[in-house]
């Protein structure tokens, strides 16, 4: 949800802030890239190693940071005057079932790295833990992100590496996954997004954000794909491997 209701918000300041659209969209667009790339790879079109340099490497990590960045900003425009459970716990149950999915698929797609905590599933945790800061100072919620985000290394410990904790990130175990967005430092992100937001809404700077109307054609698109990002999430992977699939028979490669 990405909704004007923020504390400071003026009456007529209501309805989605472009600028937030625009800017999931465009996070979407960053991960798609970096899928296809992995498509690439995986069909043998690109040589093997590419996804586990060090620039892909950072690039993973930049785009699941700027997703959960955004789930700590709508946090604070959907229930900043107010918690609303109901909305609230609609979201979080499709989030939650849409992570399932995944874990379902890439179980049977690729056992030896299924995705058991990912960046839905890192949304749906982070978006629940993120409530105890909604009502908390803008600083507090930034000094708890620096602290998950610089702690993971001296807080890992063997005494967590029984895999029903590597969703925390302080084992020592590195698993292998096709996706890992544990809490330990991706909590982090959220919570930036969260008190950047509380202090723009406190200096009033939503207003002036939410006056960006961003009508041309390119960015309607890119809008557009950020306000059905669950649903753009879930298919555009399943189309790419279908359409890279497709070319590569057409042109008897497979």
């Amino acid at each position: 949800m990405n909704r004007f209701r923020a504390t400071n918000a003026s009456p007529t300041a209501t309805g989605r802030i472009a600028l937030i659209d625009l800017a999931r969209g465009l996070a979407l667009v960053a991960m798609t890239a970096f899928h296809f790339a992995w498509d690439l790879e995986m069909f043998g079109l690109i040589g093997p190693g590419f996804m586990a340099s060090a620039g892909m490497i950072l690039a993973a990590r930049l785009i699941a940071g700027s997703f959960l960045f955004l789930v700590g900003v709508n946090l604070v425009l959907a229930h900043g005057d107010g918690f609303r459970a109901a909305a609230f716990a609609r979201r979080f149950g499709q989030i939650v079932a849409a992570a399932v999915l995944i874990t379902v698929a890439t179980w049977f797609a690729t056992p030896d790295a299924f995705i058991f905590f990912g960046i839905l599933h890192s949304i749906a945790l982070g978006s629940v833990l993120a409530l105890a800061f909604l009502r908390a100072p803008w600083w507090l919620t930034a000094a708890a992100a620096v602290a998950f985000l610089t702690l993971r290394e001296p807080l890992r410990t063997e005494w967590l590496d029984a895999p029903i904790w590597w969703w925390t990130g302080l084992s020592q175990v590195v698993p292998v996954t096709n996706d890992y967005v544990p809490l330990f430092p991706f909590f982090g992100p959220i919570l930036l997004g969260l008190a950047g937001t509380q202090l723009a809404d406190q200096q009033g700077w939503l207003r002036i954000l939410s006056g960006a109307r961003l009508d041309q054609a390119p960015a309607r698109l890119v809008r557009f794909i950020g306000r059905h990002s669950l649903a753009y999430y879930l298919l555009h992977q399943p189309a790419m491997i279908a359409g890279l699939y497709g070319f590569l028979w057409l042109s008897g490669r497979i």
